[in-house]
């Protein structure tokens, strides 16, 4: 995606989120929405039609204000979430709801003091391991952290773990990196 429309979709999902979080703050509603946001997402993760809804531009206002509405009512999506839901799909703006989503989940977190580690991982990591590093990480961020993990496979081994501008990198691909160039110089 170039840049200049990754920044307009940010733009946008950030307007967008801020939005939602102010209504459903004033309806005391940020539990139930964040937890609709999650059923939202997993549907978007099942379903190759509802990822070509949202990101296609082929389809209609009308259409995909009657899809929003039919999959929302299907799937329980109602109140403040499920009245977003139908005015992004009427304002033509559902290709940011994944970067709302995101968003949104930011805001909450901020407004909660809690602070979201973005972090990578050579593997699946057990709940245990998720448990032992949000305590490691409350320590070192000195707030409640819910870690957002991603596997990645390239990494070997280790993690990479991002909060805010801060970056710790313990990675196998990137030890073994600093490895081969330190024999570079060396020889």
């Amino acid at each position: 995606m170039p840049v200049a429309t990754s920044s307009l979709t940010s733009g946008v999902a950030s307007r967008y989120a801020q939005s939602l979080f102010d209504i459903a703050l004033e309806a005391k509603a940020v539990d139930k929405v964040e937890q609709q946001l999650g059923d939202f997402e997993a549907l978007i993760a099942e379903s190759e039609d509802l990822r070509r809804l949202i990101g296609s531009p082929v389809f209609s206002t009308g259409e995909q204000v009657r899809a929003i509405a039919a999959i929302a009512d299907k799937a329980g999506l109602d109140g403040v979430f499920g009245n977003f839901l139908k005015v992004v799909a009427s304002n033509r703006r559902l290709f940011a709801l994944p970067g709302m989503i995101k968003a949104f989940r930011a805001i909450s977190a901020a407004h909660k003091g809690i602070v979201t580690a973005q972090v990578a991982s050579a593997f699946k990591l057990t709940a245990a391991q998720e448990k032992e590093l949000k305590a490691t990480l409350k320590d070192v961020a000195g707030k409640d952290v819910e870690i957002d993990v991603t596997v990645d496979p390239s990494l070997l081994g280790g993690l990479i773990v991002k909060i805010g501008s801060r970056q710790i990198d313990t990675s196998l691909r990137t030890k073994l990196s600093s490895m081969k160039l330190a024999l570079k110089e060396v020889g």
